[in-house]
């Protein structure tokens, strides 16, 4: 079975995606302020690995639990919900079908409890 991230392209692709994504997010005033201070390209990178491997491609992550990535930002549904929002518009922006968006954003909606509250 063909996974998303073979469907799509690989790591190129999911980099580019990011990239889009991250420029919806950080024009969005409801969540922008969470990447205050951050170094973008890092996070892009590190996001990048991160969607890689949630979506069928090699395990490349080796950064902090999803809880302890989150820990002490105190995400509300409101900013999950913005968030997923944008990456939903990006992964459509690429081309990635209704299915596969779904499929995608259900893998995403599973990490809900560990991100938001901490």
């Amino acid at each position: 079975m063909v996974t998303f991230f073979e469907k799509y392209g690989g790591e190129e692709t999911i980099s580019k995606v990011v990239d889009y994504f991250y420029d919806l997010v950080l024009a969005n005033d409801t969540v922008n302020h969470f990447f205050a201070g951050t170094d973008m390209e890092k996070q892009r990178r590190h996001q990048t690995k991160f969607i890689s491997f949630a979506l069928g491609g090699p395990n490349q992550y080796s950064g902090l639990s999803m809880a302890k990535a989150h820990e002490e930002m105190n995400l509300q549904p409101v900013h999950f919900d913005a968030i997923v929002g944008h990456l939903r518009a990006a992964l459509a922006h690429f081309g990635v079908s209704e299915r596969d968006i779904a499929d995608a954003l259900s893998k995403v909606e599973s990490l809900r409890e560990d991100i938001l509250y901490k």
